[in-house]
């Protein structure tokens, strides 16, 4: 359960963990690549996926793709870079819940994450 952060830079993934966990989410994992972030979403069926959409072994796409394929529910929301617009529409109709522009904005990530789970838990990790 939780929250699984995909994103292959130190500073944009420890940024969005600090940001979620102080608002009290729980965060189930971090990963540091596509690939790493489709196994862990396998193992640990977090509650939310954010995923980095341009990273360098496989974009965010295809990982929402492949997540997609054996679980069309998931709850992915893409981060992006102002100027991606296109790819941003193309993750939308492959099923992305909705997406958050870098650099991040406190009061637009947590806004973003609340539509799509709700108001934080009193649990974290």
């Amino acid at each position: 359960m939780g929250i699984l952060i995909v994103d292959d830079t130190d500073f944009d993934r420890n940024l969005l963990r600090s940001i979620l966990l102080s608002a009290g989410y729980e965060i189930s994992g971090l990963a540091t690549c596509g690939e790493e972030g489709i196994r862990q979403y396998h193992a640990l069926q977090p509650n939310l996926v954010m995923l980095d959409l341009i990273m360098p072994d496989i974009n965010g796409i295809e990982v929402l793709r492949r997540i997609r394929i054996d679980a069309p529910d998931a709850k992915v929301m893409m981060c992006t870079s102002v100027g991606e617009e296109s790819m941003v529409d193309l993750a939308r109709r492959m099923g992305a819940r909705g997406y958050v522009v870098k650099p991040y904005i406190a009061d637009n990530l947590l806004g973003a994450v609340q539509k799509i789970l709700g108001p934080p838990g009193k649990s974290r990790i």
